[in-house]
């Protein structure tokens, strides 16, 4: 019988990444209070892909796993923490995660700031923020460019954040580029730092969400391999069979070291 997520221990691990066991509302609350007082911290959002990065890169791993919080963005994760440790996790995806920190900074008078994506998405973000968050205090957001940052470049990106008073940032480099940033620059900067990648474009209108039976199904997947099948054809197909691979693995060796310990 699965328990209950209310009972988590703070981590579990799946494959290399060690998971926050968190319900959706508390998860929300702690990145608020942390935000309100300008607390250095960082989420990562996984999903199957940052798994596979992370069982094929140590480093990668460790980036990701000295995060604040690591919660099951994709539904895989949570289905895999149920096969592996019998727990029941709530899904906390930067789908949801995005639209809900923006409405309730807009209630509260939480400052935020997006660093990452392209001029012109981050140009819809602000007519989409004016238009349905009109009360929210956009602190700033920056497109770097589109290559590997130097020291000095990522020295006043910190500084130029710090100083915008952002309490939330909205960080959208993909992965595994945004994990590796946040790791990096959280000591930096006096805010929540929340690796959102795709899910910018689609909290702001110009991709679509998979419909809700596809989320609760688990093929939110499939729906975005649909829409980019040529460049998404390698992710989905080929890691999430190695995703499938490495969890049937650990599952293996969970038994196996149960049987030992008879």
């Amino acid at each position: 019988m699965a328990i209950p997520v209310a009972v988590l221990p703070t981590r579990k691990r799946v494959v290399s990444l060690g998971l926050t066991g968190s319900s959706y509302a508390h998860f929300i609350d702690e990145v608020m209070d942390r935000g309100r007082q300008r607390k250095p911290a960082y989420a990562c959002l996984a999903n199957a892909h940052m798994v596979v990065e992370a069982a094929r890169n140590p480093a990668f791993a460790d980036a990701v796993n000295a995060a604040t919080w690591v919660t099951a963005d994709g539904v895989p994760l949570t289905w895999a923490l149920r096969f592996l440790h019998g727990y029941r996790q709530e899904r906390i995806t930067g789908l949801d995660v995005m639209p809900t920190l923006l409405s309730k900074a807009a209630r509260t008078g939480l400052s935020v700031y997006v660093y990452g994506s392209t001029p012109a998405v981050l140009f819809r973000f602000q007519e989409f923020c004016a238009q349905h968050h009109p009360s929210l205090r956009i602190a700033g957001t920056h497109s770097p460019p589109f290559r590997a940052f130097t020291p000095d470049e990522e020295i006043r990106a910190a500084e130029a954040i710090s100083a915008s008073g952002a309490q939330l940032v909205f960080v959208a480099l993909g992965c595994p580029k945004q994990e590796k940033w946040m790791a990096a620059m959280s000591d930096r900067i006096p805010a929540v730092l929340l690796g959102v990648g795709g899910a910018l474009p689609v909290t702001i209108g110009l991709q679509t969400r998979a419909p809700r039976w596809m989320q609760r199904s688990g093929l939110e997947w499939l729906h975005r391999f649909l829409a980019e099948p040529r460049r998404l054809f390698s992710r989905y197909v080929v890691t999430n069979s190695l995703f499938l691979y490495y969890v049937a693995r650990q599952r293996l060796r969970l038994i196996m070291s149960d049987r030992m310990s008879e």
